[in-house]
């Protein structure tokens, strides 16, 4: 498998991954592939990476500027990450998640944000904190992986792509 930053080539496999993924998930819009194209639209999309296996894209992560309290803090929103049904529990979701979140690192990223199951994204050392919010999600799926000692406080905005309706 290989995990590589993401080709204009490569846009409409993402999409699929994006759709496919998220067909039966219980907490989804089915917005997921809309949300990714007008991120990459609008120049919010900092890290797209996909996971390739045997020529074949397989899998999507992307990554995004979040502000904290209207204030860019170098802080990143993880999301959407997408592996297509048939390849998933094999590793490749695991493998995005380390690949972009050791890509923005290297961008300088102070830290990464996320909603999602804590039962998953523990193990790669998110946790909830208390001086981090977003309005309308339960605090339990929303969490921060810090690569600093300061840590922010105050409401978290997501780039306005996570709004896009179908």
């Amino acid at each position: 498998m290989i995990i590589r930053p993401e080709t204009k080539a490569d846009i409409p496999a993402i999409d699929q991954i994006n759709i496919v993924a998220f067909l039966n998930h219980p907490y989804s819009h089915q917005t997921e592939h809309l949300i990714v194209r007008a991120l990459r639209s609008s120049g919010a999309l900092t890290l797209s990476l996909v996971a390739e296996l045997d020529g074949q894209v397989v899998g999507h992560i992307a990554f995004s500027p979040a502000l904290i309290n209207d204030q860019n803090h170098r802080w990143f929103t993880l999301g959407p990450v997408a592996v297509l049904p048939s390849h998933q529990k094999k590793g490749i979701g695991s493998s995005l998640i380390n690949a972009g979140l050791q890509g923005i690192r290297a961008l300088k990223a102070n830290g990464c944000l996320l909603v999602g199951d804590p039962n998953y994204y523990t193990r790669f050392g998110f946790e909830h904190f208390n001086s981090l919010y977003v309005h309308e999600v339960p605090p339990e799926y929303f969490m921060c992986l810090p690569f600093t000692e300061d840590i922010p406080t105050g409401l978290v905005t997501h780039h306005q792509a996570f709004f896009t309706t179908a």
